[in-house]
């Protein structure tokens, strides 16, 4: 994942640039869930890839736990539990998202480049030395994955605080939101 750039055209460009909240209290209610909405996009679709490389990792993780395990069992049988969405404590806290994410196909060959980069298209070949710094590789990529979104989340959040802000001032009228085609 490259870093967003000053006058950048991607989404997350604008959503990190200095002045994306710029005239915020000035915006109209249809402006401000705008500028919501892409950045809830940006981080729908950081998300995503975060996931990916935390799938990576946790395929090398179990190739190294087996690896010292006695009598360990090949990786192949224990993919099914590897990549599973069970509960993860060390993958931190997600949001509720009500979008799904964008450029999928993107951003899965961005992951399959990384994963070439680092040389783990089989990670029963790799030796030791090789997982563990495929695994380093892998983490620095997630770190700055997850302090993007951290970023974008900041920028979620200051826009919903904006949004309550005039709902509860009074600005908005909270009964537009139950009329079709408002």
């Amino acid at each position: 994942m490259t870093e967003p750039m000053s006058n950048g055209r991607r989404r997350i460009d604008r959503v990190l640039a200095n002045d994306f909240l710029d005239g915020l209290t000035e915006s109209s209610l249809d402006e401000v869930r705008a500028l919501r909405n892409d950045a809830e996009q940006e981080e729908a679709d950081l998300s995503y890839v975060r996931r990916l490389l935390q799938g990576r990792m946790d395929l090398v993780r179990a190739e190294q736990t087996r690896r010292v395990t006695p009598g360990g069992v090949p990786l192949i049988e224990l993919l099914a539990g590897v990549l599973s969405d069970g509960p993860r404590s060390d993958h931190g806290s997600g949001r509720f998202l009500t979008v799904e994410p964008s450029r999928v196909d993107d951003h899965r060959r961005q992951v399959e480049q990384i994963v070439s980069d680092v040389g783990i298209s089989d990670v029963a070949a790799r030796t030791d030395l090789e997982l563990q710094r495929s695994l380093d590789a892998l983490a620095e990529h997630e770190s700055r994955v997850s302090d993007l979104r951290r970023r974008v989340q900041d920028v979620m959040d200051t826009l919903t605080a904006e949004i309550g802000r005039r709902y509860r001032d009074g600005e908005a009228d909270v009964s537009a939101l139950l009329t079709p085609g408002s």
